[in-house]
């Protein structure tokens, strides 16, 4: 049995800076959403989940007629172990933030393949 971390060397990416983006104050966009999860980090190293290009705006839609968040994440290496960590990281950011009637889609994407993780409603 292998010991330590998936992946040791990592490719961190620059943060860009964010202007404000206008928009209706009760809308919810995908910028909003990505804003309220682009800074956790990673459970194996001390970078955000944006800085290790895990998630990134693209990877975010909402759909507030139908209630919707889908966020889906690449992680560092196909046969990354944490994959499970990230995904509750995400859902627990989005119950503490966001009205109790969204239904929240988290997916992940290895090899162009998509997998559907974890499907609720947020409590």
């Amino acid at each position: 049995m292998t010991v330590g971390m998936i992946n040791a060397n990592p490719v961190v990416h620059e943060r860009p800076e964010r202007a404000a983006h206008p928009h209706a104050a009760d809308a919810l966009d995908p910028l909003d959403v990505f804003d309220t999860v682009r800074d956790i980090k990673d459970p194996e190293h001390p970078y955000s989940l944006e800085q290790l290009s895990v998630l990134s705006e693209e990877s975010i839609s909402v759909d507030e007629k139908l209630g919707r968040i889908q966020i889906t994440f690449t992680p560092t290496v196909q046969h990354c172990s944490m994959a499970t960590v990230i995904g509750l990281c995400l859902r627990l950011k989005l119950m503490q933030n966001y009205p109790p009637h969204f239904k929240v889609l988290i997916c992940f994407c290895i090899s162009g393949i998509l997998i559907m993780m974890i499907s609720l409603v947020v409590l």
